[in-house]
């Protein structure tokens, strides 16, 4: 038995960090996934719940917002609960294992990146001179 999702969506509001009382941080979000369509049709998308904890979590809170496009790896996990007219409901919602960046940096996002801001997003060549030593 296998349970694994990869999601591709859009961020519909901004994730909400909690830390739980044992000092676990746990983050959810709800994102946008497009359904596939054809040419002419309606598009229509699909509001999934997602729950991230620990780093996971923190990384999310910390660099995604409302609008912003995110990758998810996880499993999909349900839950009962008794809602507050007293019936019993089945939550389901992506546990998500990794989240990540799938759109490039633009201007005014405030992302962190480890590597250094190109001047452009096109190819840069660089010179070598082939009769060095390589350093590898």
């Amino acid at each position: 038995m296998y349970n694994r999702c990869v999601l591709i969506g859009r961020l519909i509001a901004d994730p909400e960090l909690r830390t739980t009382p044992n000092g676990v941080n746990v983050c959810s979000f709800c994102m946008a996934v497009d359904r596939p369509y054809k040419q002419g049709d309606e598009r229509k998308a699909d509001f999934i719940n997602i729950v991230a904890w620990r780093g996971t979590g923190e990384f999310v809170s910390r660099h995604f917002s409302k609008g912003k496009a995110i990758g998810v790896e996880g499993a999909i996990q349900t839950r009962k609960y008794t809602d507050k007219d007293g019936n019993n409901r089945i939550a389901f919602e992506v546990v998500a294992e990794k989240a990540f960046f799938v759109a490039p940096k633009t201007s005014g996002d405030t992302q962190n990146s480890s590597a250094p801001p190109a001047a452009n997003d096109e190819f840069q060549p660089v010179d070598w001179d082939d009769t060095e030593d390589t350093p590898f």
